[in-house]
């Protein structure tokens, strides 16, 4: 039974009473804003990576919603041109599917080939769950995009804002990738990077863990070698066979990036100062 209060109203939904909180994807990012005083994606292959590379470069990060894998032709083709018309708008670089990168387009959702791509000032980032996931902060709320390249700057920054108690809670929330059937597919380098993000935050003084965020914690102490976990997991070894190993490489970089990104008031994911 799921209570007269409904979803959005329930204590027990949005972990009520607890300083980090943890859930997954676009519906448990709506349940946990209704209290976050701060809200963290985590998406490590490969929508946060990106996000971490282009912004330790100088760039601000525009996420703009496309349809799953899932979605029909022509659903696919007017986001995509959406997504154009909003760059445009912008004054921004569009990141393209990276079978249709060419030298006018060399930017795409890859960190690797964001490595690669001439710098560009400012770039849209389509995603077909990130960009719904950074919407539902409550206004003002900060959301801060965090994988394993930045959690010691991501864990510090949180704290030192004074958020992670049960006044200022944080949620973080893992994306997961897609099933076919386009529901949710837990993925296992996204429950390693918000652990590990937990861990860090617990740490510090953080707290209390709601009994998600403790059991996504452990996950993350207890994996002994988490770059070689995600390489194999499903995921990883999905982007091997398709060709984008050195996504995973840069993924699995752990700790080499101090960039913070935080959504601006120009919804951008800018680096904290």
């Amino acid at each position: 039974m799921t209570g007269e209060k409904g979803w959005g109203m329930a204590d027990w939904a949005a972990q009520s009473g607890s300083g980090i909180r943890f859930e997954w994807g676009q519906t448990g990012a709506r349940r946990l804003a209704v209290e976050a005083a701060c809200l963290v994606v985590v998406d490590v292959l490969s929508f946060t990576t990106a996000v971490s590379v282009a912004v330790q470069a100088g760039s601000k990060v525009l996420p703009f919603w496309l349809p799953a894998a899932t979605a029909g032709a022509a659903e696919r083709a007017g986001a995509e041109m959406a997504a154009a018309i909003y760059a445009r708008q912008s004054g921004a670089r569009l990141a393209v599917a990276h079978s249709t990168i060419t030298p006018d387009a060399p930017w795409s959702l890859s960190p690797a080939q964001l490595r690669k791509a001439p710098f560009t000032d400012r770039l849209v980032l389509p995603s077909p769950d990130c960009s719904t996931i950074t919407a539902v902060a409550r206004p003002g709320v900060p959301v801060i995009a965090a994988c394993l390249r930045n959690i010691t700057a991501v864990g510090s920054w949180i704290t030192s804002h004074g958020y992670g108690t049960p006044e200022r809670p944080v949620a973080v929330i893992a994306a997961g990738e897609q099933w076919p059937d386009g529901s949710l597919r837990p993925a296992l380098e996204d429950l390693l990077g918000a652990g590990v993000l937990i861990s860090d935050l617990h740490a510090q003084g953080a707290g209390p863990l709601s009994a998600e965020a403790a059991a996504a914690r452990a996950c993350g102490e207890c994996t002994a070698d988490i770059p070689h976990a995600i390489t194999v997991s499903v995921s990883g070894r999905e982007l091997e066979t398709t060709g984008f190993a050195e996504d995973v490489a840069i993924a699995t970089e752990e700790d080499t990036c101090t960039a913070v990104p935080v959504l601006d008031g120009d919804g951008a994911f800018a680096r904290a100062r």
